[in-house]
């Protein structure tokens, strides 16, 4: 006998609160670290090329929007303990990458505690939405996004390795941080499954959905996001062909959904929009 929809929703959230668990008990074993001490401070490099400064910063800017990205999502979740759980421990993770950006944009003399309070009165007077307004959306959006943002940091790290003289703080804090966000992706990606299990059909339409409109959040709201979005892209850190083929090719093979099955339906296209993240 096929399971009640009642009964197939317990079974999804006690899936879910299970893949938390294993979540949060593999980051308390592997993945906790201190802002403090567990960066080479002393190590700070405070000529390093500009360039990567600024697209930290721009880094460091979108994860300003994290009381958005927290409170606009809540109402998809509350009625979930797995699902309110990993965001409460999402936000904590986040922002204590923001933190650790910005303490090294300080502590490198590339911005002053001036300028950072500047960027956040900018911020503060606008407000972030959601991308899309189901929970299967948002969990196929943080799947995406979060393998693309751990692509972010991964190539700025290695923007900062392949300099003539590096940083040893940076390059540690952006792999600290390349790990965190993997981690993030990889959750996302086991409930995509289960959502795929219960409806393949539907799972693959929102997937779509999340695909041909995708943009990395926050970042168009930024009053130069023009020129942020350039230097992302000059430093060779992401851009569309990288969408493409860092992101929506691996997500497909781990999802095992066949290229011809994903174009099975063809609904109106949007250019993909590419920009940095959080």
């Amino acid at each position: 006998m096929l399971p009640t929809r009642q009964q197939d929703s317990t079974g999804l959230e006690e899936a879910y609160y299970r893949l938390f668990r294993e979540f949060f008990d593999k980051a308390e074993k592997k993945r906790r670290w201190s802002i403090r001490d567990d960066i080479p401070w002393d190590q700070v490099n405070p000529k390093l090329n500009p360039a990567i400064a600024d697209v930290l910063e721009t880094f460091c800017t979108v994860e300003l929007y994290l009381p958005d990205y927290i409170e606009k999502a809540w109402p998809l979740l509350r009625h979930s303990r797995g699902r309110t759980w990993f965001h409460a421990n999402w936000g904590y993770e986040e922002a204590k990458h923001s933190m650790a950006m910005g303490d090294w944009l300080i502590a490198s003399g590339q911005r002053t505690e001036e300028q950072l309070r500047e960027v956040e009165t900018q911020v503060s007077q606008y407000q972030w939405n959601l991308p899309h307004d189901s929970p299967i959306g948002m969990v196929l959006y943080g799947m995406t996004q979060e393998l693309a943002t751990f692509l972010h940091y991964r190539n700025l790290r290695q923007c900062v390795e392949n300099e003539p003289v590096g940083d040893p703080a940076l390059s540690k804090l952006l792999k600290l941080i390349s790990v965190d966000e993997r981690a993030h992706h990889h959750f996302y990606l086991q409930v995509a499954k289960l959502y795929l299990e219960r409806d393949r059909s539907g799972t693959i339409e929102a997937l779509r959905r999340v695909i041909h409109t995708f943009q990395m959040p926050a970042v168009h709201m930024l009053a130069d996001s023009r020129r942020r979005v350039q230097a992302i892209k000059e430093l060779k850190i992401f851009d569309e062909d990288m969408f493409f083929t860092d992101v929506v090719k691996p997500l497909l093979f781990e999802l095992n959904i066949s290229w011809s099955e994903f174009r099975e339906r063809k609904p109106n296209r949007r250019s993909i929009s590419t920009p940095s993240l959080p």
